[in-house]
């Protein structure tokens, strides 16, 4: 079974806070984004490991590549998932991949959207996925970096 230590939804998938906070906090040695339109972008993906960590990999994925890949993944491997929404993040559970542990970063406002956290703005379509990963067994929290309180996660939940 892959050794996924944390998965997070944030839109800027790799930058300075998952980079200098998060990684370290929570001792990843890989980062996976699985992200259709990353996967197929190398610009993006150089432009993303400038912002990584040197001590980790990083991996461009698909998500049905992460779907069809991840159980492959060494003990040794500690891996950071980050996706850019709840319905790919849903995708993959649904898919198989073994995600516990979900944080909540950043989700910004855009149309149809209302900001429901400090980060994190979300619309029907969000709240829907978000219920289906926590019905699924997923523990779900928001939090911008690791040394800031978490947040009520109940507000992605309500329509």
């Amino acid at each position: 079974m892959p050794n996924i230590i944390l998965t997070r939804i944030d839109n800027r998938l790799i930058h300075g806070q998952v980079a200098t906070q998060w990684s370290g906090a929570i001792g990843i040695n890989l980062i996976l984004v699985a992200n259709d339109d990353v996967a197929n972008n190398p610009m993006r993906q150089g432009l993303m490991d400038m912002a990584a960590p040197s001590y980790a990999t990083t991996r461009y994925w698909t998500i049905e590549k992460t779907i069809n890949t991840i159980h492959k993944a060494s003990d040794a491997q500690k891996i950071f998932i980050i996706a850019d929404n709840p319905q790919d993040v849903l995708k993959l559970v649904e898919g198989g991949v073994p995600i516990k542990r979900l944080n909540v970063g950043n989700m910004h406002m855009s149309d149809g959207k209302r900001q429901v956290a400090t980060s994190v703005a979300v619309d029907d379509a969000d709240i829907e996925a978000f219920t289906k990963l926590r019905d699924l067994g997923v523990e779900i929290f928001i939090q911008r970096v690791p040394d800031i309180a978490k947040e009520d996660a109940s507000v992605l939940f309500k329509k």
